[in-house]
């Protein structure tokens, strides 16, 4: 029996920007993504029929629900395969997080299978099924560093922002990205991010200006509702980070470093307070 063994990688988000709220109800957004080295690892192999889902993570659907069925089903039904799959999650990045976790899986699950059963499809091809799972799959399958626009299915790929430290912290409380956006006030607003310029310190690679600049307006709604968010982002600032800022819709910060030391120093610091304290780096 044929086995793959692939990685799925976390992200996070530089700078997010909502601009509109569109008449299909989603929401029209400007947002810098940059994939991490934190990863969940997907072991897939073939089954004779149906979808077997095993995860480590006790909180994960293993049912239809589950974006790994969705990426399963999508190339099944499109490409007429008669063929299950067994996929076991591996889970590293914390669940509903703002990390693109199921997306990740999803986007993995999508190349494990291309490569298992032989489809030979194009990344482009794949990211086209991605953008039927989930808005962040397209961009878990590119990778790098991209500013994703629409929903954030319209990718352009930057410069390598790589090799940069970051501390990921989420303190274990699960947000739901639907809650964040449905409460999201635009008129309230009062700062949003200079994506331009951001994109600028990218491709300079300003590390200094980019972390002093970040700006997520989603924080609005989650920093208000779980003050612990809004408390790891100004902990994490005090203690040597050169920028902080919240992931997607939350609950997890992030922290951008020019030293371990600095960093490590503030990792030991927050260890009493926080759930999950994740030393990596951009890719």
């Amino acid at each position: 029996m044929k086995e793959i063994e692939i990685d799925a990688y976390a992200k996070v988000n530089l700078s997010l920007d909502v601009l509109y709220r569109r008449e299909d109800g989603y929401h029209e957004i400007n947002t810098i993504m940059q994939q991490i080295n934190l990863k969940d690892t997907l072991v897939i192999s073939d089954l004779e029929e149906g979808i077997v889902i095993e995860c480590s993570h006790p909180e994960v659907p293993l049912d239809s629900s589950n974006l790994v069925y969705k990426a399963w089903m999508g190339l099944k039904e499109k490409f007429s395969i008669d063929k299950g799959a067994h996929i076991i999650i591996n889970k590293n990045i914390p669940v509903a997080a703002g990390l693109a976790g199921g997306s990740t899986d999803a986007a993995a699950t999508l190349k494990g299978l291309n490569e298992l059963w032989g489809l030979n499809l194009t990344e482009e091809e794949l990211m086209d099924i991605g953008a039927t799972i989930g808005a962040d799959v397209p961009f878990c399958i590119m990778g790098g560093t991209a500013l994703a626009q629409g929903i954030g299915e319209k990718l352009t790929k930057l410069s390598s922002f790589s090799g940069k430290l970051v501390l990921v912290a989420n303190p274990g409380i699960p947000v739901s990205s639907a809650h964040v956006y449905k409460n999201l006030r635009l008129e309230r607003l009062s700062e949003r991010p200079d994506t331009d310029s951001l994109i600028k310190s990218i491709e300079e690679d300003d590390l200094n200006f980019l972390a002093q600049n970040m700006v997520n307006v989603l924080e609005q709604v989650t920093l208000e509702e779980c003050s612990i968010v809004k408390d790891i982002k100004e902990q994490m600032k005090r203690l040597g980070a050169l920028g902080s800022l919240m992931s997607g819709s939350g609950s997890t910060v992030f922290g951008i470093f020019d030293n371990m030391e600095t960093l490590e120093r503030c990792k030991n610091e927050l260890e009493n307070n926080v759930k999950v304290l994740i030393s990596t780096k951009t890719i």
